[in-house]
């Protein structure tokens, strides 16, 4: 019997284990795939996230993680302005961060096992959770963190994936020539590309495009020559660039419709529970907040100051809605403007003359540096 079962050993799930075992709780996390293990992301965490982290015992930087202070946006015909970000970021791959995240949760005493659950039953106030292998797990709590996607979410049938998710993410490290303190977001049709330095002088590429533009060419290298490389800016960074994976590393059926933070009583996490788009370049730091507005909640359980599963529940949907909504309207306004290319280009025509709004419309991606405590 356990206080607390999380679903998922990403991101947000390692940080709301390390958070809820800190506070002496009673967490096992159920993960799929082994540690460490490459993810399609785009590994820029801005800055507002470092207090909670530090809190939690995990310094980024000690395991390489590279500054970030400007910010360079342009469209496809490359046409671009650059900025320095309010806040700040820093760039580390998700291979080393969940590592250092998962090695932490194992050192406050979580149990991580290596399993796929296949389903989750709620009755007389508790959780029975099954795996492939048919072993059961009960548990007062349930914390579903099992990222964009998956058969948990088929289970439930949830809204979001009764709906077209039409997107295809391509990730990959390269050695060359990029700015350490520089995140890129570089537009062409249909998509947009995010550039960072991330540990070990790598280059972190990650890009998102709508598959109805994809599946016209015959594979990523043709896509990219006759569609990417119309940006000049990307065209001369993968000219120089050399990649360090066998493969770019790729995602499908991604999806940005809204999602409700708690779904028959599980108390959903991270991307599970709602996902910031990509461009602006923030969903690591969202994922991470949202843990910690979760473990927080429950921490308040546990302590008898919020006094019943239900008033839980409700504080953390109007907790995540009043934190996030802002964030992720911004967000879609953001991509509508960018799928237009007259649209993008006359905005950034606008912010060309007036340079200071640039930093005005990031801050309505990111939040304010987390203040920290149980």
């Amino acid at each position: 019997m356990y206080d607390i079962l999380i679903i998922g050993g990403g991101l947000a799930g390692l940080v709301n284990a390390i958070h809820l075992s800190k506070a002496g709780l009673n967490v096992k996390v159920i993960e799929k795939n082994e540690y460490p293990k490459h993810k399609v992301c785009g590994e820029y965490i801005s800055n507002e996230v470092l207090p909670y982290l530090n809190y939690l015992g995990i310094d980024p930087f000690a395991a390489g993680a590279i500054a970030i202070k400007r910010f360079s946006l342009s469209t496809p015909n490359g046409k671009s302005i650059y900025t320095t970000l309010p806040l700040g970021g820093f760039g580390i791959s998700r291979y080393t961060l969940d590592h250092i995240l998962y090695r932490k949760a194992l050192e406050n005493g979580c149990i991580i096992e290596k399993e796929i659950v296949t389903k989750i039953d709620f009755s007389e106030d508790l959780f029975k959770t099954t795996t492939r292998t048919g072993k059961e797990y009960f548990s007062k709590f349930v914390i579903g963190a099992f990222g964009k996607r998956s058969n948990i979410d088929v289970q439930y049938q949830r809204a979001f994936i009764q709906k077209k998710a039409p997107f295809l993410g391509v990730k990959g490290h390269y050695t060359g020539d990029f700015p350490d303190d520089l995140v890129a977001l570089h537009n062409f049709k249909g998509g947009y590309c995010g550039v960072s330095k991330v540990e070990n002088n790598r280059i972190n590429i990650c890009y998102l495009t709508d598959f109805k533009s994809f599946k016209k060419y015959r594979n990523i290298e043709f896509f990219q020559e006759a569609v990417l490389f119309k940006n000049p800016h990307l065209k001369a960074l993968f000219a120089q660039a050399q990649p360090i994976f066998e493969a770019p590393l790729t995602i499908s059926q991604v999806s940005f419709c809204p999602k409700q933070s708690v779904e028959n009583h599980i108390l959903m996490s991270g991307d599970a529970a709602g996902m910031i788009h990509p461009l602006c370049g923030n969903g690591m730091g969202m994922a991470i907040h949202s843990a910690l507005l979760l473990s927080q909640l429950l921490i308040r359980f546990f302590n008898g100051a919020v006094s019943s599963r239900t008033k839980l529940e409700l504080l953390y949907t109007k907790t995540w809605q009043t934190t996030f909504r802002k964030r992720l309207i911004a967000g879609r306004l953001f991509n509508t403007a960018f799928k237009s290319d007259p649209i993008f280009e006359l905005g950034l025509s606008g912010l060309l003359l007036f340079p200071k709004l640039l930093p005005f419309f990031i801050e309505q991606t990111h939040g304010q540096s987390l203040s920290v405590g149980d």
